[in-house]
């Protein structure tokens, strides 16, 4: 039986680190970085759980700056 995989890829230099992403995900896979800032000074949403993710694309949806592509692909 087939499965779904995703990757979440976020461009890091436009994320405003609004946290949507992050409440968004029903499997926790992404978080806002605690030690790191893009060159605009904004704490930016990454991969923390990448083996989890199943390309729902809710993190995606919800993301008012369109930062996150979400890929999804089937696994055996």
């Amino acid at each position: 039986m087939a499965k779904m995989k995703g990757a979440t890829v976020v461009d890091t230099e436009r994320c405003k680190g609004c946290n949507l992403c992050v409440v968004a995900c029903p499997l926790d896979v992404l978080a806002l970085t605690t030690k790191e800032v893009n060159r605009k000074g904004y704490n930016y949403a990454h991969e923390v759980l990448s083996d989890t993710c199943t390309g729902c694309a809710s993190c995606a949806t919800v993301c008012p700056d369109g930062c996150i592509t979400v890929y999804r692909l089937k696994t055996e």
